[in-house]
């Protein structure tokens, strides 16, 4: 009996150390081609390149009104592997005629038992360098966030940013999935070894309504 019981301990561990390890491969991910079409230059800066396919109607999957489930990270860069769920309403507008201008606002439940909070995101796609930039504002902060920048290739989206996060410089990534257009997603990553290692930290995906 008391081997039987010594049996099933162990593989209730075993079991455990594989969920975890399972959690933190979903969580860190190595550089691999995280950083298509974007390099660190001499100076330390990041140099975006849009790809040749890039194209002012590259949000066109998203127009409309969408119910969006959010999974993130309770915190960031931290080790951390619990994480916690919202629901949000939002609706994509195209402004321009040439598509160069979209953007989406809405609502969000509040993360982790804090007040909802309304958000705003606007996407603008320069025609000289083929690049769109990607700019968030949120209603309980009130300020414009540093612009992702990038582009698509092959229905997917790579948008980076130099940022500050808790007092680390990072690279930021968002990623639009759209190489299935009627199931997207759009997911967050976080570098604080200059691209060296990732961790994503936000996925979102999206219910047409």
């Amino acid at each position: 009996m008391k081997n039987i019981q010594y049996l099933l301990k162990s593989i209730a561990l075993i079991l455990l150390v594989l969920q975890v390890s399972y959690l933190r491969a979903q969580v860190l991910s190595p550089r691999e081609s995280m950083m298509k079409n974007t390099r660190i230059t001499s100076t330390g800066k990041l140099e975006m390149i849009a790809s040749k396919t890039s194209s002012p109607k590259d949000f066109d999957f998203f127009v409309g009104k969408w119910k969006i489930h959010n999974r993130r990270l309770k915190t960031r860069l931290n080790n951390c592997t619990e994480w916690v769920k919202l629901d949000a309403i939002v609706e994509m507008h195209k402004v321009f005629s040439n598509s160069i201008a979209n953007f989406d606002s809405g609502s969000f439940d509040g993360f982790d038992g804090k007040p909802p909070f309304e958000g705003l995101t606007v996407r603008l796609f320069n025609p000289k360098t083929k690049l769109w930039s990607i700019y968030w504002a949120a209603s309980n902060v009130g300020t414009m966030d540093t612009p992702n920048v990038g582009s698509f290739e092959n229905g997917v989206g790579d948008f980076f940013a130099e940022d500050t996060y808790n007092g680390k410089k990072i690279i930021a990534l968002l990623r639009w999935d759209a190489s299935d257009k009627k199931n997207f997603k759009w997911s967050q990553a976080y570098s604080a070894d200059k691209g060296k290692t990732w961790e994503w930290n936000w996925y979102m995906t999206y219910e047409k309504l």
